[in-house]
């Protein structure tokens, strides 16, 4: 910044707000700090008593902080995201429409280890509806050099997208139900009702549910079945636990299928089994689905819709955040569940 006589200031750039005071009318800024001084302004500033000015000059080399937040946050920006103008040297990245929020992560870290440059998020791999605020970005002086935007600009070409909103495909979804009790009819079928519902909500479609007994055979045989009707995303249901009678994954393992996870580190969800059968993924989800506003499937059944193909180490990830506290009034997604 620069203190210099006011009729020296044409063509450079306020470092603050300035102030206009009439009494028993009004107090406010008659100039805000990122003003560009005009040969007209001189007088209105001498009028309210500022004969000297601090500024600074955008040819020195450097960047005032609303257009370094407008750079960083351009360049960090990916799909589904719109920025705010800037306000108080902070640009707002919001959701432009509903998807699986993602962020590279490591990205973000190099971000933040540039000293004068901040950068701050919601946590990755989220469900989030359009107009939620996703995060922010700005710097710390009011000026910073053109050298150091340069750096952050370059590191969000190297990670892009570092933040983004992926839409869902719009999935063809098959149920195959297990056990004996609901086969025969012995019970009432809950996770159908169910799944449909939170499906819809994805903007997906069940377009076949199935009821097998608790035998192996029969199971993998639906399963093989949904598969040669090309459904998207095959969930298995019931039979996930490690009872002699409960052979659900025994019978995903016996379609051939490819076998990622059977258990997840997450509570409720821990007899979750992912697995793919050639492309299509197959899970089997343990009961807590039906009964727990956040589970197991809200950690990965929107990342499969989103198109991301899961590994082990995926899945090992989740532990850190995967404990629900079985609050008494459930705020999810407003919680910890599942972040990291």
């Amino acid at each position: 910044m620069k203190a210099i006589p006011v009729q020296e200031a044409v063509g450079m750039v306020l470092c603050h707000d300035i102030t206009r005071i009439v009494p028993g009318e009004m107090k406010g800024p008659v100039f805000r700090r990122g003003h560009i001084v005009a040969a007209e302004d001189i007088d209105t500033l001498l009028d309210v008593g500022k004969a000297t000015l601090y500024v600074y000059d955008p040819r020195d080399g450097f960047v005032h902080e609303d257009d370094a937040a407008q750079r960083i946050a351009r360049a960090i920006a990916g799909r589904g995201i719109v920025l705010s103008e800037p306000a108080e040297g902070k640009v707002t990245l919001t959701a432009a429409r509903s998807g699986l929020l993602r962020i590279d992560v490591s990205g973000l870290h190099r971000l933040n280890g540039i000293e004068d440059v901040t950068v701050a998020t919601i946590h990755s791999h989220q469900m989030v509806s359009a107009g939620r605020k996703l995060g922010g970005t700005r710097v710390i002086p009011l000026v910073v050099p053109e050298e150091l935007i340069c750096l952050a600009e370059e590191i969000g070409r190297q990670h892009t997208p570092l933040i983004e909103v992926a839409p869902l495909k719009a999935a063809r979804v098959g149920i195959v139900t297990t056990g004996s009790e609901v086969f025969h009819g012995r019970v009432k079928d809950g996770f159908g009702p169910v799944l449909r519902r939170r499906f819809a909500e994805l903007g997906c479609s069940v377009d076949e549910q199935v009821f097998v007994s608790d035998q192996v055979e029969m199971t993998a045989a639906a399963i093989r079945s949904m598969q040669t009707k090309g459904y998207d995303l095959i969930c298995v249901t019931g039979g996930m636990s490690v009872d002699p009678d409960d052979q659900t994954p025994a019978a995903i393992r016996r379609t051939g299928a490819r076998v990622v996870s059977y258990g997840a580190p997450t509570y409720p969800g821990a007899m979750f089994m992912l697995a793919y059968l050639d492309e299509i993924p197959v899970v089997g989800l343990p009961g807590c689905v039906m009964y727990y506003r956040a589970s197991i499937f809200d950690l990965v059944v929107p990342r499969l819709l989103a198109g991301e193909r899961l590994t082990r180490p995926d899945i090992v990830q989740l532990g850190h955040g995967g404990f629900c506290e079985g609050c008494e009034t459930c705020h999810y997604p407003v919680c910890g569940f599942g972040k990291r």
